[in-house]
């Protein structure tokens, strides 16, 4: 048997323990955790390291036997802005160099990137970047990725992508713009797939209770009394993942085949006026009844709402891959997502769902409709859906990395 390594995963801004959907949790916090639990099946040692966000958090807390939640200073112990935690980078990289090295340091995201890569050059070990996003250029379009949330985001993603040993994208569209907008070398630039929980992720029967974000104790209120079932939404609400063109979606659905819609996720400090404008926009189209803003939901919960959908949406104007529509085919969902980046690679167009080049709202509305109004071919792309998700395994992506990080270690 080989030797086991010892992986650290440094994520700064945000612990993979965090429930996706709230603050600034996503698609990147749910790729770590479960990678780091694939490592340790193969029987490697993994560090997920994060900055202390609440001065109760213990510095180690152990997740198994082979998988442990760090908690390191850097700045104030309380949830920050994200555009806020870059400036604390020295004192987090500071931190992480009085850890014992380890084989092989793994950042997520670029401000774990600043940070790691000097102190994997202090210990002589690899370092390995994935992004899971890449900031837009000043002035440009959603549609080119997230907005920088400080002007030391484009350089500092220049830096690990030109820098670091490895960088580890997870699909092809984010391979090719680490290559043309953050100058990575073609050579040091591969492609690990994500995987899916179908111990979670699975097609069965829906359970009907659901608290909303409001409720102090659980509500026992159907998801839905609408006899045309509900849409699904689960992401956090802000402008890049485009919740607004979902709601004015549902407004260009006749009204005799209109499911309700749940929205599914929170805010971030950074978007914290977002919600309200959404309120605002769901009043102003009448859409009242029909809408529902569930907040960010437990992850057995979620795969429950996925499988009582009758799609799900995924209207962001960028992803670098769309792990939410991958987890919903898994459960045999269709998926209507916006043609952007790494959807195109989750979603199989007219097989497993259907990809959209347009933004306005009419046209979603009518692809919404057409799939509604022909529920043999719903059922069609939630089979085809399902075999498509068993392509993506978390003991896969695991193996690949380890690969990775052997050779490098080498």
């Amino acid at each position: 048997m080989s030797e086991s390594l010892r992986i650290g995963f440094v994520s700064m801004h945000t612990s993979p323990a965090d429930l996706p959907g709230s603050g600034d949790a996503g698609g990147m916090n749910v790729v770590e955790y479960h990678q780091a639990f694939a490592l340790a099946e193969l029987g490697h040692r993994v560090d997920l390291i994060t900055r202390r966000s609440d001065p109760g958090q213990a510095d180690v807390v152990e997740l198994s036997d082979r998988v442990r939640l760090l908690h390191l200073p850097a700045g104030p112990a309380t949830k920050l802005a994200k555009s806020l935690i870059d400036a604390h980078i020295d004192e987090f990289s500071t931190h992480l160099g009085l850890l014992q090295p380890y084989d092989v340091l793994h950042s997520h995201h670029w401000m774990s990137g600043v940070a790691a890569l000097p102190v994997a050059r202090a210990w002589g070990v690899p370092h390995l970047q994935s992004f899971h996003s890449v900031a837009a250029l000043p002035g440009s379009a959603l549609s080119d990725g997230e907005p920088p949330e400080s002007p030391a985001r484009v350089p500092g993603e220049r830096l690990v992508a030109t820098e670091s040993d490895l960088v580890i994208a997870i699909s092809a569209a984010e391979a090719r713009t680490v290559v043309e907008r953050c100058g990575a070398d073609p050579e040091r630039v591969v492609i690990v797939p994500p995987g899916v929980d179908r111990t979670l992720f699975h097609a069965g029967r829906p359970v009907e209770p659901v608290q909303t974000q409001s409720s102090v104790e659980p509500v026992e209120t159907p998801v839905s009394t609408n006899p045309n079932g509900y849409l699904l939404y689960a992401a956090r609400l802000q402008p890049l993942k485009g919740p607004d063109l979902a709601i004015r979606a549902l407004l260009e659905v006749p009204e005799q085949l209109r499911p309700d819609l749940l929205i599914a996720g929170d805010v971030s400090v950074d978007f914290a006026a977002y919600e309200a404008d959404l309120h605002a926009l769901v009043a102003a189209s009448g859409l009242g009844d029909s809408v529902r803003f569930i907040g960010p939901q437990p992850r057995p919960r979620l795969a429950e709402l996925m499988r009582g959908a009758r799609i799900v949406l995924v209207p962001s104007h960028s992803e670098t891959f769309g792990l939410i529509a991958l987890e919903a085919e898994s459960c045999g969902t269709p998926v209507i997502a916006s043609a952007a980046g790494g959807l195109r690679e989750a979603v199989v167009h007219g097989e497993t769902g259907q990809l959209m080049d347009s933004r306005q709202p009419e046209d979603w509305g009518t692809a919404i409709t057409r799939l509604l109004a022909k529920p043999w071919l719903l059922d069609r792309m939630g089979v085809v859906a399902q075999i498509h998700a068993r392509r993506f395994n978390w003991g896969w992506t695991a193996r690949l990395l380890e690969a990775h990080y052997r050779e490098l270690a080498s």
